[in-house]
């Protein structure tokens, strides 16, 4: 069916402010509203995008919204879509960033993430029981999340050559255990809704020379504000550490973005100490607790490693540059992947090669999941290394508890985190007086 383009702005609008959730929850938002109630989309072909958007890096839903906004109105319907999906809430988190970095020994500010850090253990780990459930099927997918856990924990394996080794074990192994390494339904179940799309065929494919051009943009599109940086302040600046990084991190995040947070957790703290494990923490809490995408944490490390290592800039210049940056170029792959691969979605989202070594990184991302859950419940409980936090380890244990058993949803959980974490802190600095 026909779309109006105001129509779909608005409805992008409104996404945009309303993508609480996590992925899941913004799928079936999405499904509900475009398939179900306004019909723009039949079933058929939304599941054939979700398919698609699995097997590729970086956020599924926004790379969801986007592809859906292409089909309805072409290149601006999918900008549109893309980048809707994800402004509100990076607006948000800059508020919330700079907070975080000026006001961070302020007694209701330090409470509000103290209570938030206690949070975070429960939901990354109530995600490694969710994902797990779902994923590990097979005593052989079992095999792929321990080796995974083994392999970044005690051996220090880079995340990117755990999936690259992953993705190419679970091609192998399919052909010994087919069924294992075939995707389970992840979509939306339903009646077909009523659009009248009709699938691409092999025959509408658009020369190669298309695609070659669609990335060719992008890549101009990365270099020109990078090569704007260098001009302006060299190459040995916090800014292009960013830039770079974070440009590598967007090509592998697979699996969600639980898995390359722990990636991006060890880089920024231990390699280039651009914050503190705590402050990571507290950067997962906030998008979390906000719409858009759960990979916008990265734009909360953005912040605090500009702020932190500013130069002759001001810090909440700096903070706001390392912040859009690094936005930019996580989300801006993920545009090119769609407008480049958006024709071929019938061939890439059938291809069981591609999706027997999706399944074989999202087993993995199990095992660094729960390495980050490691990660953030070590310098949570024992945040001076010694002594365990009894309040962070109560707080977790009944978080996971209402995550878990009540099914209460991520931003209430957070909030009540929060709020608990002031209390106890004002409290306890009322009676030390």
């Amino acid at each position: 069916m026909s779309v109006n383009f105001k129509d779909s702005l608005r409805y992008w609008i409104r996404l945009g402010f309303t993508n609480f959730g996590g992925p899941a929850g913004q799928i079936a938002m999405m499904h509900k509203d475009l398939v179900e109630r306004k019909q723009w989309i039949s079933e058929e072909n939304f599941l054939r995008a979700l398919n698609f958007c699995m097997i590729l890096p970086g956020p599924e839903a926004q790379q969801l919204a986007t592809y859906i906004g292409w089909r309805m109105h072409g290149i601006w319907g999918g900008l549109v879509a893309g980048v809707w999906f994800i402004l509100p809430s990076i607006f948000v988190l800059l508020a919330l960033s700079w907070l975080a970095a000026a006001y961070r020994d302020v007694s209701f500010v330090f409470g509000i993430f103290y209570g938030l850090q206690a949070v975070v253990i429960a939901i990354v780990a109530e995600a490694v029981q969710r994902i797990g459930k779902r994923t590990l099927h097979h005593w052989v997918l079992f095999l792929f999340a321990v080796g995974a856990f083994v392999a970044i924990y005690f051996l220090r394996v880079p995340f990117p050559a755990i999936v690259f080794a992953a993705a190419t074990l679970g091609i192998i192994l399919s052909l010994r255990w087919p069924q294992v390494f075939r995707p389970r339904g992840h979509g939306p179940s339903g009646e077909k809704g009523q659009g009248n799309e009709t699938p691409t065929t092999m025959a509408s494919y658009p020369p190669i020379t298309r695609t070659v051009k669609v990335i060719s943009i992008f890549v101009v599109l990365w270099i020109l504000p990078v090569g704007a940086i260098v001009a302006w302040l060299g190459f040995s600046n916090i800014f292009i550490q960013e830039a770079v990084f974070f440009t590598g991190a967007a090509f592998v995040t697979f699996g969600g973005a639980y898995s390359v947070l722990s990636y991006i957790a060890d880089v920024a703290v231990n390699v280039y100490g651009w914050l503190e494990p705590g402050q990571m923490v507290q950067g997962l809490a906030l998008a979390e607790s906000t719409p858009g995408p759960l990979i916008m944490v990265t734009q909360f490390v953005g912040f605090l490693g500009a702020w932190k290592l500013h130069g002759e800039l001001s810090p909440v210049l700096s903070g706001t540059l390392g912040a859009l940056i690094v936005t930019y170029v996580t989300f801006l792959p993920c545009f090119m992947f769609i407008f480049a691969g958006a024709p071929y979605v019938e061939a890439l989202a059938g291809n069981h090669r591609l999706q027997a070594g999706l399944v074989g990184v999202t087993s993995a991302v199990v095992g660094v999941i729960l390495n980050l859950a490691v990660f953030f419940a070590t310098h949570a409980l024992f945040p001076k290394g010694g002594q365990i936090d009894l309040f962070v380890l109560v707080l977790s244990v009944i978080a996971f508890w209402v995550l878990w058993r009540l099914r209460w949803q991520i931003h209430t959980v957070v909030g009540w985190g929060a709020a608990i974490g002031v209390a106890w802190v004002l409290g306890r600095n009322a009676l030390s007086l």
